[in-house]
């Protein structure tokens, strides 16, 4: 099975000059754990997690105050709609984060987490050990 079989196609981009409150505001309107960050200034595509979030509010910073950029992580792995489901859970456990932003083209156009990769895998396995009527 591939990303691109898991990958969830909506996609929120939002811009570095957000707060972490609209952030978390776009991210639970569109059911969501993470957003892609496109910022030009800091050399293009980031993402901004639940967990940073979580993090900020965590350390008692102001989520109307704070700003995404300032709470992106930017060196991020990116997986291919290509990868199989093994290679994106691999480079999860390996990076310990739990999304990947898919790109095609150098473009974004999905991302897959840690729970849509388990869904799929459950999903097969059931498929897989159901007995024929």
């Amino acid at each position: 099975m591939l990303v691109r079989d898991a990958m969830s196609t909506v996609v929120l981009t939002i811009g570095p000059a957000h707060t972490l409150r609209q952030a978390a505001a776009l991210m639970s309107a569109r059911r969501v754990g993470a957003a892609v960050v496109y910022d030009p200034d800091a050399g293009g595509i980031g993402i901004l997690t639940e967990r940073d979030i979580l993090n900020s509010v965590g350390l008692g910073q102001d989520p109307d105050t704070e700003h995404v950029h300032d709470h992106t992580t930017t060196d991020v792995v990116f997986a291919a709609p290509t990868w199989t489901l093994e290679e994106a859970a691999r480079a999860m456990a390996h990076g310990g984060f739990r999304h990947l932003i898919v790109l095609d083209g150098g473009e974004p156009t999905g991302i897959v987490s840690v729970r849509d990769i388990i869904r799929c895998w459950v999903t097969a396995r059931q498929q897989a050990t159901r007995i024929p009527a």
